[in-house]
């Protein structure tokens, strides 16, 4: 064989390796873009989900400060109420002790005008005869 056949042999599998070499370089490089523009898809999916997730977490936040809040509250009037109710025991059972200290003046000052329960429930019972205005019974 010829030498000027064996180096055209010889450039032209240089040739056909080169351009093996760079069609395969552009698959890469295609490749890589592709990888490249799913990754940038992820990373802007992954700020969308994370701005969700922060806005969802703020409102999260948000409601167990207001529940939080309205407990307090609610807490508070309770302890009002019961501080209140406290009070008005109190002032019933004041009311009650000087009640039963007038009872025990009017007991002292009149006994036995305490069982008759005074002129009001008189008139329901019929007078008796030592009673003022008694005597008769009225019909």
């Amino acid at each position: 064989m010829d030498t000027w056949v064996i180096i055209l042999i010889v450039v032209a599998v240089v040739i056909v390796l080169a351009l093996i070499a760079m069609t395969m370089s552009k698959r890469s490089g295609v490749a890589q873009a592709k990888k490249r523009e799913q990754a940038r898809e992820h990373l802007q999916e992954a700020h969308v989900r994370s701005a969700k997730a922060d806005q969802t977490q703020a409102l999260a936040e948000e409601q167990a400060a207001r529940a939080r809040r309205e407990k307090a509250e609610a807490e508070e009037r309770a302890a009002v109420a019961e501080r209140e109710a406290r009070e008005r025991v109190a002032q019933a059972h004041d009311e009650r002790s000087s009640a039963e200290e007038l009872r025990a003046k009017a007991e002292k000052l009149a006994p036995g005008l305490a069982d008759g329960q005074g002129a009001q429930h008189r008139a329901d019972r019929p007078l008796r005869p030592d009673e003022p205005g008694g005597g008769a019974t009225r019909r």
